[in-house]
């Protein structure tokens, strides 16, 4: 079910299994000043969806990273008039689906203003676009930061242990995907820049406070 975790902003968890792995995945929606709706990395519309049409109409639908997108095709077959947002590189992976912008490191009209965005393209596998919600200083993610150490599955806690992901941060895979740390530093930099108190992540629960020192540690090694 949604769960307001701050003006004009929700989330949503669901199971969702990785590899065997129960890592758990999270919608996020955010309200604009305007009323209308941004959905980041949706989850599987079912009985649920009622509860976000009655928030607002949908504007935007936002797939944030190449692997973050299985249920983006059923979110804009619902919502024709809301304009599709991929990553860059997740239109050629998924041109089975209709996209109309590719994001970046400038915010979109739509919410140019309430929405600040980064490109973490130094982590190029995944291409992710990082978001933060100024009104309620939120980052709001996919895979920058795990927070999967107490995770309730013990299978999920023994992989999280070993990959590094003991408390909320980044995992030791980034080390190894990120190949360029002088871009690195630069986008993880503008992040931070924003001094996140919250931090809505994909895998794990949501870290209520802090954020800008969970961030800070998580890529300190760069």
């Amino acid at each position: 079910m949604l769960r307001r975790i701050a003006e004009s902003l929700w989330v949503e968890a669901r199971p969702l299994r990785f590899a065997g792995v129960e890592t758990g995945t999270r919608m996020t929606v955010v309200r604009l000043a305007g009323g209308g709706l941004v959905v980041h990395s949706p989850v599987a519309m079912d009985e649920g969806t009622p509860a976000v049409d009655a928030l607002g109409p949908v504007r935007a639908i936002v797939a944030p990273s190449r692997f973050h997108h299985l249920f983006v095709g059923e979110w804009i077959a619902a919502y024709p008039d809301a304009i599709a947002c991929a990553c860059p590189g997740l239109e050629r992976k998924r041109s089975d689906l209709k996209w109309d912008r590719v994001l970046g490191d400038e915010p979109e009209e739509e919410w140019r203003g309430e929405i600040e965005q980064v490109l973490f393209a130094a982590r190029s596998l995944e291409n992710e676009v990082v978001f933060f919600h100024r009104p309620s200083r939120t980052l709001i993610c996919a895979d920058l930061v795990f927070n999967l150490g107490d995770h309730p599955s013990p299978l999920t806690r023994v992989v999280a242990r070993l990959i590094g992901s003991r408390r909320p941060g980044a995992t030791l895979l980034e080390r190894v995907l990120i190949r360029d740390r002088a871009a690195a530093r630069e986008q993880v930099g503008r992040m931070l820049a924003w001094n996140a108190e919250r931090i809505v992540l994909s895998h794990g629960d949501v870290i209520e406070s802090g954020g800008h020192e969970v961030l800070r540690r998580a890529y300190d090694w760069l």
